[in-house]
């Protein structure tokens, strides 16, 4: 059974800053609470974030955990509908959204992360984790670049034009397609982002990069030997060519059973015994507003795993009884709590602080100068 959220509040104080390098800015419970679609309804859409569900709740308690940006997903992941259609109106939906909400700043550069952090908003990262929107064609790159995309990961779970995906039947890696993506989205400064490849793309693309990138959101395969998560051999790569490894707060932590702060924690000090304390980071594929009524979510994530199979991006082992955040670290104040436990380890306030944000912020920042 899914355990019910646990919102531990923060202590009194400013908290420390965090980057989330993938997330949601969501209020989860307006998902909840919205009408079921048809099946084919679900099916077309992007399978995205959208600026629907986000409320003041969502953003007031983005800001009290410390949260000063977010790397949110936009436009196509999976689904029927044109994926350029609905990456088009997705990025315009946030931009409307974003141009009427004063608490909320659209990130472009270094200097837009550091405003957003000094004026206590929040940064929103504009991010894909497919390609499908490119086309057959890198001139996309530049179109969505102009738009404001920031990152952009290569492949969703499954195969597409670029590469392969974490869980394909087949790992051919990076294709010459691929080759020339990887090219132009450096060329222009949008961050390349490895999460949900296969081994081979992700090897082949750190090894043919020109500049560093990132896995945004990910685990140590070492610790737990899913596809979703990284081996040490793409972990000490990514290091060495100066790029940061994002950790999940997701169920590929474990192989079964429900994921708590301890498993979070084994994964970081694993990420950083082979990476450095330099080149580790989060990315929580959540957010920080608590979650209502267990129940109810029980019912949404049933539906949930059922779409991804429909869709064909469902990974091992997703279940409904696996809840899709850490209950013992979810909340406003998951972060913070984090940082206590962190410190009650041994890791000192440097350690931590490049943790939260350090380290994302500056990979960003020299990325997109």
């Amino acid at each position: 059974m899914i355990p019910s959220s646990l919102d531990i509040p923060n202590k009194p104080g400013k908290p420390i800053p965090v980057l989330n390098a993938l997330g949601v800015l969501d209020n989860p419970n307006l998902a909840l609470a919205e009408s079921a679609e048809s099946a084919e309804q679900r099916d077309a859409m992007a399978y995205a974030s959208s600026a629907r569900f986000v409320d003041a709740r969502a953003i007031n308690d983005a800001i009290a955990s410390g949260l000063y940006a977010v790397n949110v997903t936009l436009g196509h992941v999976a689904g029927s509908d044109d994926p350029r259609a609905a990456t088009e109106r997705d990025i315009a939906a946030w931009d409307a959204f974003i141009a009427a909400e004063p608490r909320l700043l659209k990130v472009r550069d270094g200097a837009d992360l550091d405003t957003a952090r000094r004026e206590g908003r929040i940064g929103v990262i504009y991010g894909f984790q497919n390609t499908g929107m490119l086309g057959d064609s890198i001139d996309g790159v530049d179109h969505f670049a102009a738009l404001g995309v920031r990152v952009i990961q290569l492949t969703y779970n499954g195969r597409n034009a670029v590469g392969h995906g974490a869980t394909a039947a087949e790992d051919a890696g990076l294709s010459a397609f691929g080759e020339a993506v990887v090219e132009r989205l450096q060329a222009r400064g949008v961050l390349v982002d490895l999460s949900h490849s296969s081994t081979r793309t992700c090897l082949d693309t750190l090894r043919r990069a020109r500049r560093p990138v990132a896995i945004t959101h990910t685990g140590c395969r070492a610790i737990a030997d899913h596809p979703r998560n990284k081996s040490d051999e793409e972990l000490r790569l990514l290091a060495d060519r100066g790029g940061v490894v994002g950790l999940y707060f997701m169920p590929y932590l474990r192989l079964s059973g429900q994921p708590m702060a301890q498993d979070l924690i084994a994964h970081l000090e694993h990420a950083i015994q082979v990476c450095g304390e330099d080149h580790v980071g989060l990315g929580t594929d959540g957010g920080t507003s608590a979650h209502d009524d267990p129940a109810a979510y029980r019912r949404h994530l049933e539906a949930e795993v059922a779409l991804r199979r429909r869709l064909g991006i469902g990974a091992p082992g997703e279940t409904a009884d696996v809840g899709l955040f850490l209950p013992d670290l979810c909340g406003p104040g998951q972060f913070q709590q984090l940082a206590r436990l962190l410190a009650g380890r041994g890791h000192g306030a440097a350690r931590i602080d490049k943790l939260l944000h350090g380290n994302f912020h500056r990979l960003m920042t020299e990325t997109w100068g």
